[in-house]
C-alpha cells in the first residue's frame, strides 16, 4: 500500500530524498518503487528538504545537524535512513525532538567485511606489505636478499581489541587461527585500558564515536602502549588524535599504524603520507559487494517500515 500525506483536501504521494546514488541502486530501490514512493537522488540536502520530503536516505559523510533539519520548515520529514552502522553524523536527539525516526544499517555482512579488513591491515603491517610491493613495482628489486623487508609472525603475539561489540568480537575470534593471545577491552570487561595497551603487540580499535571515545588514543594512551607495537583503526577517525599518533610514530614508541579512517577525512595529517610504516586506506573496510548490498536493502527496509507507520527494524534508540 502506498503511503500518502494529508495536505488539506489533497493527498500527496510520499517523497524520499536520497543524497547520493548508492551501489546496486537500481535493484535496491525496487521496494520503494513498488510502494509508489517518489524518489529524488542527488542534490543539496538543505535545498531539497525545503521542498518537503517524508524520508531521507543519507550517507555517513552527510552531516545531518540542526541547520539541515531546520530546512524541513513544514516538519514533513518522518524518517532518516542512515546508510552506515554508525550514526555520529546525525543529530539524533534533535531528530527525536522533531519526532523524526533515525535508523542505521547494522548487517552481518558489514561486520564480517570490517573484521576481515582489520586482519588485512594487520597482516600488511606485520609483513611490510605496502613498502615491499612498491619496491617491487618500482623495479628496485634486483634479486632475493635475506635482510630486506623483515616482518614478524603474528603467532605468539598479543592482540588488544578495544571495543568488543559485533565487529570487535569477530576480530577476536579470528585471532585463534593465528594462535595469538587476545585481550578484549570494553567498559564491562573488568580490564584497564592502560593494561591492555601495555601488553598488546597489536591494538585494534572498534568503538563508536562518542564524546567519551573522541581522542581515546591520545598522548597519554599512546605512551601506555607497548614499545614497538602497532595500531589499527577501522572505527572512526576522531577516535585517534593524529598529532599524538605522529609523535608516537616519529619517536618510535609504536612501530606502525594502519588507518582506514582519519581524523579529518578526506585529509590526513601530511606527515602520515610520508611514513613507510603507515598504511592509509580510504574508508573501505565495509566496501564489499555483499556488505554494500545488505546496507542498501536494510536502509530501504527501514524506510518502507517507517513510512508505513511501523517501527523500523534498525531504529536508533
Amino acid at each position: 500500500m502506498s503511503f500518502f500525506v494529508n495536505c488539506g483536501r489533497f493527498k500527496l504521494m510520499a517523497k524520499i530524498f536520497v543524497t547520493k546514488k548508492i551501489p546496486f541502486w537500481e535493484e535496491i530501490k525496487k521496494p520503494l518503487v513498488d510502494a509508489g514512493y517518489e524518489l529524488m537522488v542527488g542534490g543539496d540536502i538543505k535545498q531539497e528538504l525545503e521542498k518537503g520530503y517524508d524520508g531521507l536516505l543519507c550517507l555517513l559523510t552527510d552531516k545531518i545537524d540542526g541547520e539541515v533539519l531546520a530546512a524541513d520548515k513544514n516538519k514533513r520529514l518522518k524518517i532518516i535512513a542512515n546508510y552506515a552502522v554508525g550514526f555520529d553524523n546525525v543529530a539524533v536527539e534533535e531528530c527525536k525532538a522533531r519526532n523524526i525516526m533515525v535508523t542505521n544499517t547494522p548487517c552481518d555482512e558489514v561486520n564480517e567485511s570490517v573484521a576481515e579488513f582489520t586482519w588485512t591491515l594487520m597482516l600488511a603491517l606485520s609483513n611490510q606489505l605496502l613498502p615491499a610491493a612498491a619496491f617491487a613495482k618500482n623495479a628496485a628489486y634486483k634479486g632475493w636478499e635475506p635482510d630486506i623487508f623483515l616482518g614478524q609472525l603474528l603467532k605468539g603475539k598479543t592482540l588488544g581489541v578495544i571495543g568488543t561489540g559485533r565487529i570487535g568480537g569477530l576480530v577476536q575470534t579470528r585471532a585463534e587461527a593465528f594462535r595469538m593471545k587476545v585481550l578484549g577491552y570494553s567498559r564491562s570487561s573488568g580490564l584497564k585500558l592502560e593494561d591492555v595497551l601495555g601488553q598488546s603487540d597489536y591494538v585494534s580499535l572498534h568503538v563508536p564515536l562518542t564524546p567519551e571515545t573522541t581522542h581515546l588514543m591520545n598522548e597519554t594512551t599512546f605512551a601506555q602502549m607497548k614499545q614497538g607495537s602497532y595500531l589499527v583503526n577501522t572505527a572512526r577517525g576522531p577516535v585517534v588524535d593524529e598529532v599524538a599518533l605522529v609523535y608516537a610514530l616519529k619517536t618510535g614508541k609504536i612501530g606502525g599504524a594502519a588507518l582506514d579512517v582519519w581524523e579529518n577525512e578526506p585529509d590526513p595529517r601530511p606527515e602520515l603520507l610520508e611514513m613507510e610504516n603507515v598504511i592509509l586506506t580510504p574508508h573501505i573496510a565495509s566496501a564489499t559487494m555483499e556488505a554494500r548490498t545488505a546496507m542498501g536493502k536494510t536502509a530501504v527496509t527501514n524506510l518502507v517500515e517507517g513510512l508505513a507507520g511501523r517501527t523500523p527494524p534498525n531504529l536508533v534508540k
